[in-house]
């Protein structure tokens, strides 16, 4: 089990970065031979991912929805992300020519991505007697001090429109 931070804390990061959801939906769970090889390939992606963080991945987790499977990732910008998806040297393009070869259009497995650029400063979090997670997993997260302790205050930039206040009724 993950080891507990107890108290309040919130990810570290000063700079901008970027995130990026993937996924995979099993839309015919008959053609086992189809959505197999497309669930296993990231796989090969993350670990090569981990093992070179000069690439610009900052970490991530994986959630399993069935009847699919969506990864978040945390990068250092989209040109880092951009690079990885399209260097012929790292697993990411080699699967995706796969997946258009086997599969394409036929309707029997479902892929989609979303992509976020986000400004430094114009995110804020809360890990309330939590394992590292999220963010803070993939950047580092530190205990919620004066002048930080509410959502309007980590969020705070000079360049930022005001933050409307959420009040619970």
């Amino acid at each position: 089990m993950s080891q507990i931070f107890p108290g309040r804390y919130t990810a570290q990061h000063d700079g901008p970065l970027v995130v990026f959801l993937i996924g995979m939906r099993v839309n015919k769970l008959w053609a086992f031979s189809k959505w197999w090889p497309v669930a296993m390939a990231m796989g090969p992606m993350i670990e090569a991912l981990y093992r070179h963080p000069e690439k610009g991945f900052l970490g991530g987790r994986t959630l399993i929805e069935w009847p699919g499977v969506t990864m978040i990732q945390y990068w250092r910008s989209f040109e880092d992300l951009e690079q990885f998806a399209k260097n012929p040297s790292d697993p990411h393009l080699g699967a995706w020519q796969r997946f258009n070869q086997a599969i394409g259009a036929d309707g029997t497995v479902g892929i989609w991505h979303e992509t976020f650029a986000v400004e430094a400063g114009k995110f804020e979090s809360v890990y309330g007697n939590m394992p590292r997670t999220g963010l803070a997993a993939a950047t580092g997260h530190g205990p919620i001090t004066r002048g930080r302790n509410s959502a309007r205050e980590r969020m705070r930039t000079e360049t930022s429109a005001p933050v409307e206040e959420f009040t619970a009724q």
